[in-house]
């Protein structure tokens, strides 16, 4: 056991080391206004109606005031420091991509607002708010957050969708005495309860920048990017997400026994379960074409909504409009693949009896 403890520290090690640089920046709100944003990367995992979001905040320059603020489903049951070293264990499963939690795109509270919570995990001051949209802003710039036109644009529209929010700001004085340095992260764990899968990811799209991503999903089942993929169980990996460019889903596998205790034993993440499956998608785009959340519905299949939808509300009326990849495409193996097999049958043995009787009939004419 220590021997396989000491690999994965050893491993985790190399991998934060090559992953520092993209750890630089993350969607964080200065007094100057200055908001950027490198790779985000993101954990989200549902069971039995409650969604937990992995994410870690990060930062860089000699500001003394850092902030970010991001929509949420559902007032949290729970706010905790999450994993230390899930994150990284992620990527290094899926692909070894540059890897770093950024945070999402700064937005809004009020000077009305009500605060719900507040929760401070090591630098970071936590406070859940929930108000109108104007409610949210006046908020924001009572407490030092800087918001631009933009800014304040996307978190009216989020606000007609859910009235939470999630607003972060850095103790930078307080970071520097725990020795953390520019580009360290603090994980956080927020547990809320959810319908189905609710990502924000229109909060990323920093005018001018390229939107990029990582997301991995913990589910009960495999996830599809079509109706018809979910129907047989076609594996959606290499496939791209309908209507959304550069959204692409990367890998997925059901967790293996390794994964399974290299998550679960992780700080505060004895939740993960044995039986669920991996998604990893990876968003590379322009800002302008990333003006959607994401959600996933009860058969596992990823639907996009325009963001300021309701999060419960995304997968309500939406459809795949990918056409069907066929039967061919699917994964020898796969259990689903009988009944592609019986469709195929069902369709061939259609054909049949209608030629069938055609000619039959043909006979009896000429008799």
């Amino acid at each position: 056991m220590r021997k396989k403890l000491a690999a994965l520290t050893i491993a985790l090690g190399l991998f934060v080391m090559q992953a520092l640089p993209a750890f630089a920046c993350g969607a964080l709100i200065a007094p100057n206004g200055s908001v950027r944003l490198a790779r985000a990367t993101t954990l989200v995992a549902w069971h039995d109606g409650v969604e937990r979001y992995l994410t870690s905040f990060s930062y860089q320059g000699n500001f003394s005031n850092l902030g970010w603020i991001v929509p949420l489903p559902a007032v949290p049951l729970k706010i905790e420091e999450g994993g230390a070293w899930t994150l990284q264990r992620l990527a290094l499963e899926t692909h070894p991509v540059r890897f770093a939690f950024g945070a999402e795109n700064a937005a809004v509270p009020a000077a009305t607002a009500v605060v719900l919570q507040q929760v401070k995990i090591e630098a970071l001051n936590i406070t859940v708010i929930k108000g109108s949209g104007q409610e949210v802003l006046n908020w924001a710039a009572s407490n030092n957050f800087f918001l631009n036109t933009e800014t304040k644009n996307h978190l009216l529209a989020y606000a007609k969708g859910s009235p939470i929010f999630l607003a972060a700001k850095y103790d930078t004085s307080a970071a520097k005495a725990r020795g953390l340095f520019q580009g360290d992260g603090t994980p956080i764990l927020i547990t809320m309860r959810a319908a189905h899968i609710w990502v924000p990811l229109e909060v990323l799209a920093i005018e001018g920048q390229q939107v990029q991503a990582d997301l991995y999903l913990l589910t009960d089942q495999p996830v599809y990017t079509t109706d018809f993929a979910a129907m047989v169980g076609q594996s959606s990996v290499g496939s791209k997400i309908p209507g959304a460019a550069g959204f692409v889903v990367s890998f997925q596998e059901q967790l293996t026994p390794t994964l399974y205790h290299d998550l679960s034993t992780d700080r505060n993440m004895s939740w993960v379960r044995s039986d669920g499956w991996l998604t990893y998608l990876n968003l590379d785009a322009p800002e302008p074409a990333v003006t959607y959340d994401l959600g996933v519905s009860s058969s596992g299949v990823i639907r996009l909504a325009p963001y300021g939808t309701p999060p419960m509300a995304v997968v309500d009326g939406q459809s795949s409009q990918q056409s069907p990849a066929w039967v061919p495409r699917l994964p020898l193996g796969a259990p689903q693949v009988l009944l592609a097999v019986i469709i195929l049958l069902s369709i061939g043995g259609g054909v049949f009896w209608i030629v069938r009787g055609k000619r039959r009939a043909r006979v009896r004419a000429h008799v």
